[in-house]
């Protein structure tokens, strides 16, 4: 580690603790060329996939965008707030552990909708008539029908 203030490239770790939570690593540095001290943090660089929209274009994942469609499609439902966070969650680790660099915006939506039938069937029907976009009743009977 270099010290920020002098920049010498030999520093040593006078104390290291964990976060309450876990993710994150605060150490205290000292360094050996000046004496100054100094703060570190460690916390885990995880890259979630980017998502390929339909026209072609390509955006940064973006859970915040995830929730606010969910939380649109679970307007006035019986739902916790803990329910949804949970479902978001999920919805993240299938992303990382797929260790794709990006995903079809199609397969989110997949995604999203697999976790709203989970926990709301009312919010998943409500979500499936905007994301597929239906073009009659039939195609919105069948998706009753389907549930």
């Amino acid at each position: 580690m270099r010290c920020p203030f002098c920049s010498h490239t030999e520093t040593q770790v006078s104390e290291t603790r964990e976060s309450d939570e876990g993710d994150v690593v605060r150490r205290r540095r000292r360094c050996l060329s000046c004496d100054k001290r100094f703060t570190t943090y460690e916390r885990a660089d995880i890259a979630l996939p980017s998502v390929v929209k339909k026209d072609g274009r390509r955006a940064d994942f973006d859970s915040s965008k995830l929730r606010a469609s969910m939380q649109l499609a679970l307007r006035k439902r019986p739902v916790s707030v803990e329910q949804i966070d949970a479902a978001l969650n999920r919805i993240e680790e299938k992303l990382l552990a797929s260790g794709a660099r990006e995903i079809a915006s199609t397969r989110l939506g997949e995604l999203v909708m697999r976790e709203l039938k989970r926990i709301d069937k009312v919010a998943y029907v409500r979500f499936a008539s905007v994301y597929r976009s239906f073009e009659d009743v039939d195609e919105f009977r069948q998706l009753i029908r389907e549930i």
